[in-house]
């Protein structure tokens, strides 16, 4: 079998970018938990703020969680903007919103955040804006969460209807993270940015072979930009992406199996808005403009709509949460790879910020698996996965 010359460099830059991305957690991490005062500090420091620097009493003010909520009647509807960026640099703050008291002053077209959400699950009025600066809490895009390949950390099981490239029981892991290095306000809008670095590693395990082979490995690396506007959002990132077979996998398949060495650079686009009561719709597309094999046709368009439940269930602080993903590649003749994904968000088990979510899942279509990206499969799986 043929080794290409450029797979030791490609390697190298896979192992520095993967430690690029556990050093910048690492730092992240040590970082907060060295100078991220309590609420009742925030508290304090934003009374403080408010008071002096914009004569308001706000004795019902409320801080969770670094999660600043200051109730709309305390402040004139003039100094939303400059009162959110002025409270959103304060050490610890996370997220910053002017809530109204009441579900009838909530507009058709307002946005609506986890933190504005009163205990009966009714959205209420407000705008949102995070922290700002160097490595900063939270992201301005959410994640997709029915996206086979968005980097993430999980683990699932999946079973595969019919046949499959190797087994019926397949594991698959994923390792990975979007890390925003610098976000900032643009001017005295409500609108913000920030860049920063993605990257993933996904893997699949035959169940059924006697040492659970390892059949591929999926490496992602890439360089991102964010925006977001109120409810609107969006995300264009340019990546690579490299697949490589498992060891054990070869030497199973060498005599009946043609590897496709492939590799490629991208970049695409994703927009996205959020509806009242949970409701997401986002849609994008992106093309392929380095590639290997040079026949794969570069387009593909993406879309989908996600629901993640402002009511909450308070046994084990569950939050239900449904998503379809939906992928035409030019490639596969524009058929559509259907992911979908449902289940519960466990609220109060979080690590890094982030959530824990337990979803069964969906697939049909041409496999997200990068070497057998030609072959149509379809399955149904059951997994853990840490989202923000």
């Amino acid at each position: 079998m043929k080794i290409d010359s450029d797979r030791i460099l490609m390697s190298t830059i896979k192992v520095l970018s993967l430690q690029l991305v556990i050093a910048s957690l690492l730092f992240r991490v040590a970082t907060a938990n060295a100078t991220i005062p309590d609420d009742s500090y925030i508290a304090g420091y934003a009374t403080a703020v408010l008071k002096h620097a914009f004569k308001i009493d706000a004795p019902s003010l409320t801080v969770q969680n670094g999660n600043i909520t200051i109730p709309a009647d305390k402040v004139a509807a003039d100094d939303h903007i400059k009162i959110m960026q002025t409270l959103s640099e304060i050490p610890g703050v996370n997220h910053v919103a002017i809530a109204g008291r009441t579900a009838h002053q909530f507009p058709p077209t307002s946005p609506v955040s986890e933190e504005a959400i009163t205990e009966e699950g009714i959205p209420t009025t407000g705008h949102a804006m995070l922290a700002t600066g160097i490595l900063p809490e939270g992201h301005l895009f959410k994640p997709l969460l029915a996206d086979p390949r968005w980097a993430h950390f999980s683990a699932t099981y999946r079973n595969y209807i019919g046949n499959n490239v190797d087994g019926n029981n397949n594991g698959a892991v994923s390792f990975g993270e979007t890390i925003p290095f610098y976000r900032a306000n643009i001017g005295q809008s409500m609108v913000q940015w920030e860049a920063g670095l993605q990257a993933g590693v996904f893997s699949d395990f035959n169940l059924d072979a006697p040492s659970s082979d390892l059949v591929n490995t999926d490496f992602i690396a890439a360089a991102y930009a964010s925006l977001r506007a109120q409810q609107a959002s969006a995300f264009a990132r340019v990546y690579h992406q490299s697949s490589h077979l498992g060891d054990e996998f070869l030497l199973r398949k060498l005599t009946s199996l043609e590897r496709i060495n492939l590799s490629f650079e991208a970049a695409d686009l994703r927009l996205s808005y959020e509806l009242p009561y949970g409701v997401r719709v986002y849609g994008g597309g992106g093309g392929i403009f380095r590639k290997q094999p040079s026949s794969i046709r570069p387009w593909y368009i993406q879309y989908g709509i996600e629901f993640r439940s402002p009511w909450r269930l308070e046994i084990a602080s569950m939050r239900p949460v449904l998503a379809v993903d939906i992928k035409n590649h030019e490639q596969n003749n524009w058929n559509a790879d259907v992911s979908a994904r449902a289940g519960f968000q466990f609220d109060n088990l979080q690590t890094f910020g982030r959530r824990l979510q337990f979803l069964i899942e969906y697939f049909h279509g041409n496999s997200p698996t990068g070497q057998f990206f030609t072959e149509k499969v379809e399955y149904l799986g059951i997994g853990a996965h840490y989202h923000f």
